[in-house]
C-alpha cells in the first residue's frame, strides 16, 4: 500500500519522538549510577562514528563551513551544550513525564522569540495561545509549591537554550546539510562531556551501563534520521503536531522504568501545552500557505521574483 506524504511524515515524526524519549529514559537510568559527564562523553563517542557513517553514505557531511555560517553553527552548538547539561541534570532528579511536558513548550517559546528578535509576524490568536500554553507550563512546574525547586528551574532554563538553538538553526536555513549540523553539534556536546570528566572523574562501567549508553546512542541516531524524514515529507501543519506523541511515550516509559505517573495538575498542564502548541503550529502553517500563494500571485503579475 502506497502511503501519502502526510502519513509518512506523521509516522516518521512519531518514530522520532519515541526514539528521543527512549534516549532520555536510558540516560536518566544510567546517570543514577554513572557520573553525568561520563555518560554524555560515552554516548557521544558512540554517536559520532554513527553520524560520520550516515554523513558519508548520504554525502551530507561538510568539513569546511562557509564563513557566514560559522558563527551561527558555533552559537547553535553552544546552546545545545548548555541545553544538554541543564536538561540531563534536571532529568536525573525530576520525573521523565514532567520534564518532557515542560519541553513541549519549545514550539510556543520559539514562535514568541522569533516574533521578538527575528521580527516574524505574530497575530493576536497565536499570542493568546502562547500565553495560555505558558499557563499550562506553570501548572506543571507550580512555582511556590513544594515540588518547585532548582531542578524545575534547570528544566525551564533548558527550554531557553533550546529556543536559542532553534532560532540560530532558522538563520542557517538550508545552506548546510542537516548531517553536518548534527555532527558538529554532537562533537561539541561530546567535547563538553570529556572536559567535564576532568572534574567529575571516571567510574568503572558495568556491562548493563554500557548497553544503556549504546541504546541511548542508537535511539539518538534513529531520532535524528526520523526527524529529517518527517520534516522533508508532508505538510508541516499536519506532521509537526505529532511531536506531542513524546508525552505519551514519556508517561509510559516513566511508569515502566521508574514507577512514576504524573498527577492531575501535571496532566492538565500537559494537555494545555499540547492543545495550544498544536493550534500555534496550525496557524503558522496557514500563514506559510498564504505567503506562498501571495508569492505565486506576485510572480504571475510581475517579472520580479521574491528573494529565496
Amino acid at each position: 500500500m502506497q502511503l501519502s506524504e502526510n502519513l509518512r511524515g506523521a509516522l516518521a515524526m512519531s518514530v522520532a519522538m519515541a526514539a528521543f524519549t527512549v534516549n532520555d529514559a536510558l540516560m536518566k537510568a544510567v546517570t543514577q549510577t554513572m557520573p553525568l559527564f561520563q555518560a554524555i562523553a560515552l554516548r557521544g563517542l558512540v554517536t559520532l562514528p554513527m553520524l560520520l557513517a550516515c554523513g558519508w553514505a548520504s554525502g551530507g557531511l561538510r568539513w569546511r563551513i562557509p564563513r557566514p555560517d560559522r558563527f551561527l553553527l558555533a552559537l547553535r552548538a553552544g546552546a545545545d551544550v548548555l541545553a544538554t547539561v541543564m536538561y540531563l541534570t534536571a532529568l536525573m532528579m525530576l520525573p521523565l513525564a514532567n520534564l518532557v511536558a515542560i519541553l513541549q513548550s519549545v514550539p510556543l517559546a520559539v514562535t514568541l522569540a522569533a516574533a521578538l528578535w527575528l521580527k516574524e509576524p505574530l497575530g493576536w490568536r497565536r499570542l493568546t495561545a502562547i500565553l495560555i500554553g505558558f499557563g499550562g507550563v506553570l501548572l506543571i512546574v507550580r512555582p511556590g509549591a513544594e515540588g518547585f525547586n532548582l531542578w524545575s528551574l534547570l528544566g525551564l532554563a533548558s527550554v531557553g537554550c533550546v529556543v536559542a538553538r532553534d532560532l540560530s538553526t532558522r538563520r542557517l536555513g538550508g545552506r548546510l546539510p542537516a548531517t553536518t549540523v548534527a555532527f558538529w553539534t554532537s562533537a561539541a556536546v561530546t567535547a563538553m562531556g570529556l572536559v567535564g570528566l576532568t572534574r567529575s572523574g571516571v567510574a568503572p562501567v558495568a556491562m548493563a551501563e554500557m548497553m544503556q549508553i549504546l541504546g541511548a546512542a542508537v535511539a539518538l541516531i534513529v531520532g535524528y534520521l526520523a526527524i529529517v524524514l518527517a520534516m522533508r515529507g508532508g505538510d508541516i501543519g499536519v506532521v509537526s503536531p505529532f511531536r506531542y506523541t513524546a508525552l505519551v511515550w514519556a508517561i509510559g516509559l516513566g511508569w515502566l522504568l521508574f514507577g512514576n505517573l504524573p498527577d492531575g495538575l501535571t496532566l492538565a498542564g500537559s494537555a494545555i501545552v499540547t492543545a495550544t502548541g498544536i493550534f500555534t503550529l496550525w496557524r503558522e502553517s496557514r500563514l506559510r500557505r498564504r505567503l506562498r500563494e501571495a508569492s505565486v500571485d506576485i510572480t504571475r503579475d510581475s517579472p520580479y521574483t521574491p528573494p529565496t
